[in-house]
């Protein structure tokens, strides 16, 4: 199926969560009047509570490849609105709250089934030794810090007062979300470049440390006589200072020779307490030094802040936290998938992609944001004496390679890389659920046309789709649409909740 660009025009709005909460009467009163209303309702079902739904028009065929028969012949102006809606998928919540709750879901299930088995993952990985690692970028200034223990930021009796004549000293009691939590001292003492750089790299400081992590437990069952594996579900989480840090699940799997695609448990002799020290030596002992760059020909050195490594076993108990502090497999769900669908709003700062035209306007020298930003975009701009000179042709080659990802990442505060990755044999993967989802959907709406028929799931032949479809559009058509849309996607969670709570009330 292709997509090409549309050349009309259309006028669009912000799903209900963006627009006014007073309610557009007439447009209410105009769409609910209409004959195919309930049609409509249908139609829009999939991107319901969407606040930026995609809009697509042209044609889709559909066709059993074993007999070629077409099943199925679409054309969106045969369709209400003459278009075809689909949710954007955004996973920020700041951006799409619908669906960054159904990213959030499939990853809890996606960290949990590695836990706890199911979805293709066997019941015994409870039973292997699993930690939960914490690995936070090193100190590049110092910041006002909002201390769970609820203590003071920073006292000091005799404050280190900085060249540009301000004392490193703050006696206030920040709660999380506080504004000047994350907030430098001092703006100018404050390595932004540095911050930025890390930020850009930190997908590479991880890769070396997941290798260092591989050879640490390699060497734990050579002590043994046994082959072992790591898996690992991760998140990247934006701390207040406006870097990224990585929250991990590292299970420990043994390795059958027999069957090296099987996860099996590893030697019983093999406690959760060796591997985590492994992954501790692992993550010490990693650094990673950047491509060079005209302001730093040797480039940076990178690695995790000295106390910034934390390890936590993990147990399977009923509640958040057993008496010995180890962390249980529903909070550590739970916390990774929360951590999956934020990004920079912890900083004070949320934009789409910046550009020459609009990164101005962000680009603050008085805010630390906004020089986290300006930093981004200067290291990321192509130096004049390497974009004048055709001969540096294979030196501007490396830079942009290495460097001009700050440009399209300057929004992120320079960081790129996923904010949800796993290996390969942790669980199972986003595209699987998703996959699982669309099944049942399509299952759910066969039931509703033909209520007499049960259809059991892998009865419906393989479908091949064909089709060309143009952007038409993002966004609802009017504001009474975004609200009557929101209304039916809430409405259709409460149901779903409701048929949850009572299914679970059900005497077995």
């Amino acid at each position: 199926m292709t997509l090409t660009p549309s050349t009309g025009h259309t006028r669009s709005v912000l799903g209900a969560g963006a627009v006014a909460e007073t309610p557009d009467t007439a447009g209410l009163v105009h769409r609910a009047s209409q004959p195919g209303y309930d049609r409509w309702l249908r139609h829009i079902a999939s991107a319901a509570g969407c606040r930026y739904p995609i809009r697509l028009a042209g044609r889709t065929t559909s066709a059993d490849p074993s007999t070629g028969e077409v099943t199925a012949d679409l054309d969106t102006a045969h369709m209400p609105d003459g278009v075809l809606y689909t949710a954007c998928g955004n996973r920020r919540a700041s951006v799409c709250p619908h669906c960054a709750e159904t990213y959030r879901a499939d990853t809890y299930h996606l960290v949990h089934a590695g836990l706890l088995g199911g979805k293709g993952v066997p019941d015994t990985v409870t039973d292997h030794p699993t930690v939960f690692l914490t690995l936070a970028a090193p100190s590049f200034g110092a910041v006002h810090t909002a201390h769970k223990s609820g203590k003071p930021c920073h006292p000091r009796r005799d404050p280190h007062v900085c060249e540009h004549g301000i004392e490193f000293s703050c006696l206030r009691r920040h709660e999380t979300g506080d504004d000047y939590a994350g907030r430098p001292f001092c703006l100018d003492c404050y390595d932004h470049q540095a911050q930025v750089v890390f930020n850009a790299y930190a997908g590479e400081l991880w890769r070396y440390t997941s290798q260092n992590m591989r050879r640490e437990v390699d060497r734990l069952g050579k002590r043994y006589g046994v082959k072992l594996r790591v898996s690992y579900a991760k998140v990247a989480e934006f701390q207040a200072r406006g870097v990224v840090h990585f929250h991990a699940l590292v299970r420990l799997d043994g390795v059958d020779p027999l069957d090296p695609d099987c996860i099996t448990p590893p030697d019983p002799r093999l406690h959760v307490a060796y591997f985590e020290h492994a992954l501790r030596q692992a993550a010490e002992t990693t650094s990673y030094r950047t491509p060079a760059h005209p302001e730093r020909p040797d480039g940076w050195l990178l690695s995790w802040g000295e106390r910034s490594i934390d390890t936590r076993q993990v147990r399977l108990t009923v509640r958040d936290l057993d008496d010995n502090g180890a962390l249980t497999d529903t909070a550590v769900a739970g916390y990774l998938a929360k951590y999956a669908t934020k990004a920079t709003e912890t900083t004070g700062h949320l934009s789409r992609r910046l550009t020459h035209d609009t990164v101005g306007y962000y680009a603050d020298m008085n805010t630390h944001p906004g020089r986290l930003i300006t930093a981004a975009w200067y290291i990321g701009q192509l130096p004049d004496g390497i974009a004048r000179l055709d001969e540096n042709v294979d030196e501007r080659i490396a830079f942009q390679k290495a460097w001009a990802g700050l440009h399209r990442w300057a929004h992120q505060l320079g960081f790129g890389g996923h904010f949800s990755t796993k290996s390969r044999r942790y669980s199972t993967t986003l595209a699987t659920l998703r996959a699982a989802r669309r099944n049942w959907k399509r299952q759910q709406a066969h039931a509703e046309d033909y209520p007499d028929k049960t259809v059991q799931p892998g009865d419906e032949p393989d479908i091949l789709t064909i089709g060309h479809l143009t952007f038409a559009g993002i966004g609802w058509h009017t504001t009474a649409d975004a609200q009557l849309a929101n209304t039916a996607a809430a409405k259709a969670r409460e149901h779903r909740h409701t048929v949850k709570e009572e299914a679970t009330e059900q005497p077995f």
